[in-house]
């Protein structure tokens, strides 16, 4: 008997350079709610769903659906919605600027701060070959600003080398070159593992964008799992930086929304712009008390995301797998990568036999018998997210599930 769950399918395969292979993908239709089955003795087995796909399919708290019920509204167009504005204005306060912006997503926050640095179109950017602005926004810079992104090879934590940033920069020396106009990271770097960017590198990177007279932008959709990770004030990453985006709606489980924030005339021009994108909103302040909340009560408690995500990773690397390995000395936030080291197993049949129920396997793991959803992110390695929704039991039951898997691929 075989209880088969769709899984994500691999999105693409990535190597050393930027040349990436895309390969189908599709999204688990599983439902949220433990399944009740029964294994080979008749025995009743609740077999519990954990999503590990990414901290994106967390569900607001109770706290925040009450502020969302009685959240005081207006029509944020005209500026008069006053939640929206008391949000804004706590964000920015919290990251040391003078003014923010809510918008609906973390790639319109983006969009946003590229549009307003590189008003001339024509203009490029530099940003990591492994940050989402350059592989998961559509292309938008390109696609709708007219602007071009030089990406430069992203080390393992997630910087990058900074003489090689400089040769890349050009001005209007030659009119067959474009014009560098803007400096972009991310902070937690998502795809090399959720990893901070160490604050001497930030400190070094601003020195030279000082010098270089090009502004820097911080894609900071998990900034507060940096600053819990380094326990230093949001405002002190940021410090340096002419603009910076965070996200409400991943780790600090709002239903929707970003922060974009910088100086007031830099964000009097991107509220102009986030009309021209359709993101101009009404009752917006409906939302945007769930990301007040957010900011309250769920920023502290992000360690117990990087503490969980920790015992996953301790769990794999202490198995002695030489199939299924991770970087467990460097893992820093909620963001897990495991490496498969078999040309016989792809992350994507790895993925599809976690969503994969066996009857051995209700009778080994008894009631921590679990249906592990995880993401594919190349052809040889997966991810997992931690979020506040995943309890200690839930960690529990993903290592025994692990384990269960990763020894039959070690017997076969």
């Amino acid at each position: 008997m075989l209880i088969r769950v769709s899984m994500l399918k691999g999105l693409f395969q990535h190597s050393n350079s930027v040349r990436l292979v895309r390969y189908d993908r599709t999204y688990s239709r599983l439902p949220a709610n433990p399944k009740t089955f029964f294994n080979t003795m008749g025995s009743k087995i609740n077999i519990r769903a954990v999503d590990l796909r990414s901290d994106t399919v967390s569900k607001p708290t109770e706290e925040m659906r009450k502020a969302m019920f009685e959240a005081v509204v207006g029509d944020d167009v005209y500026g008069e919605d006053p939640t929206v504005n008391a949000m804004e204005e706590k964000a920015a306060a919290i990251l040391g600027k003078e003014s923010g912006l809510f918008v609906p997503s973390g790639t319109m926050a983006n969009l946003l701060a590229i549009m307003v640095h590189c008003s001339q179109r024509g203009s490029e950017m530099i940003c990591g070959e492994m940050s989402h602005t350059f592989l998961f926004e559509q292309g938008g810079p390109a696609q709708i600003a007219g602007v071009q992104i030089w990406p430069l090879p992203n080390k393992p934590d997630g910087t990058f080398d900074l003489d090689a940033m400089e040769e890349r920069v050009r001005d209007h020396a030659d009119d067959h070159e474009p014009v560098t106009s803007l400096i972009c990271v991310e902070n937690t770097q998502n795809w090399c593992g959720g990893k901070v960017l160490p604050l001497k590198w930030l400190d070094d990177l601003a020195t030279r964008a000082k010098q270089l007279s090009i502004p820097l932008h911080m894609d900071g959709a998990r900034l507060f799992n940096a600053a819990v990770y380094l326990n230093v004030p949001a405002s002190r990453i940021v410090r340096d930086f002419a603009s910076v985006a965070f996200c409400v709606s991943k780790g600090l489980g709002a239903p929707v929304g970003a922060i974009l924030a910088g100086n007031r005339d830099f964000i009097r021009k991107g509220r102009r712009l986030r009309k021209a994108l359709g993101g101009g909103m009404r009752q917006v302040g409906i939302i945007a008390a769930a990301g007040t909340i957010a900011l309250d009560s769920m920023v502290q408690r992000l360690v117990e995301d990087h503490r969980r995500a920790n015992a996953i990773g301790k769990a794999i690397a202490e198995s002695g797998s030489k199939i299924f390995q991770v970087d467990y000395k460097n893992l820093h936030t909620n963001i897990l990568m495991i490496n498969i080291n078999s040309k016989q197993i792809t992350s994507k049949e790895f993925c599809d036999r976690l969503a994969t129920v066996t009857e051995d396997e209700t009778a080994t793991l008894g009631q921590n018998t679990a249906i592990i959803k995880i993401c594919p992110v190349t052809k040889n390695s997966a991810r997992l997210v931690t979020y506040y929704e995943i309890t200690d039991s839930d960690v529990e039951a993903t290592i025994q599930k692990l384990k269960f898997v990763m020894h039959e691929y070690e017997s076969c």
